[in-house]
């Protein structure tokens, strides 16, 4: 499922006026605490994050003498 920045910005909303409804992708979610709440926050902010982190990048690999 993708999810937009407005998906986040309404459950931040939500969080902080207590509403527990919520019209999210266009679907109506009721969630049954502020901590699903969240955590239905967290794993967007996660999913824009991995959506808007650039995908090609680069490693430097640490090596020792194993000493």
């Amino acid at each position: 499922m993708a999810f937009t920045q407005d998906d986040a910005d309404t459950l931040r909303r939500a969080i902080a006026s207590g509403a527990r409804t919520l019209k999210l992708n266009g679907e109506e979610v009721t969630y049954g605490s502020l901590a699903e709440l969240k955590a239905a926050l967290t794993m967007v902010e996660g999913e824009l994050a991995g959506v808007l982190r650039n995908s090609i990048g680069v490693v430097y690999p640490r090596t020792s003498r194993g000493l």
